[in-house]
């Protein structure tokens, strides 16, 4: 009796198998991703069509003056402030954005005059979180260690001239440099800052680039799983109240 037959119909099966797992293993995460995962929240920015140059023309001094008085003074984080972290992951060969974000903000920037003196900022790391909890997980554990360092702190080192300033509604874009501590340890960073004279305040946003390796940060990446770049980015937007 020949047995020919027999084996040819499991070597199909076999194959087919073998084909269904490879389309399970590349269809499965472009699922996960593209169709059941949450989309990730945009990038903070402020409302880019009313951005003007911070060297637009200046006002009449006696503007410039009363503008000055009425602008100086404390101001601290409010409703509606917002930190996130951005960072481009690939999932078994499928490219997504894991965001984390905290609502806990807290701080202060003063102003003297026309010149940003001094501000100080800080988000519990505890308080970040994405869409995915096993996610959290590693970030609280063992790429964070928000045990260890449970608190993320930025502290202006280099006052900022907001001369000429700015007419309320109108977003400029200013150059900023402070200390940010993360993970342990602190190192200077120089960034966009965009901000907004709101009628009761100032809004402020801005993003930091963040080299893990720089921070001693573990890489988020998790074997073969998840891969990750080897930075990301540290987004802000801060709504600050005057007095």
């Amino acid at each position: 009796m020949s047995t020919s037959r027999p084996r040819r119909r499991w070597g199909r099966w076999i194959i087919v198998a073998v084909a269904v797992i490879i389309v399970a293993g590349i269809a499965g995460p472009f699922v996960y991703i593209h169709l059941l995962s949450s989309k990730a929240p945009a990038q903070l920015s402020l409302n880019p069509t009313a951005t003007a140059s911070a060297s637009a023309t200046a006002a009449t001094p006696s503007a410039q003056a009363a503008g000055s008085s009425a602008l100086s003074g404390d101001y601290t984080v409010g409703t509606g402030s917002e930190v996130q972290y951005r960072v481009k992951e690939v999932l078994l060969g499928q490219s997504q954005t894991a965001v984390g974000v905290s609502h806990t903000v807290t701080g202060k920037l003063v102003i003297t005059s026309t010149t940003a003196t001094a501000a100080t900022f800080s988000v519990p790391m505890q308080t970040i979180k994405s869409d995915k909890s096993q996610r959290d997980a590693q970030f609280d554990g063992r790429i964070m260690d928000v045990a260890s360092y449970p608190t993320g702190t930025f502290t202006l080192t280099r006052p900022i001239s907001l001369a000429p300033l700015p007419a309320t509604g109108t977003v400029r874009t200013y150059t900023a440099t402070g200390l940010l501590a993360l993970h342990g340890q602190s190192h200077s960073v120089t960034f966009a800052l965009q901000a907004e004279r709101t009628g009761t305040g100032i809004k402020l946003a801005g993003q930091i680039n963040v080299p893990f390796a720089e921070w001693g940060i573990s890489n988020p990446s998790f074997g073969s799983f998840v891969t990750t770049q080897d930075h990301g980015l540290l987004e802000f937007l801060l709504v600050l109240g005057h007095g």
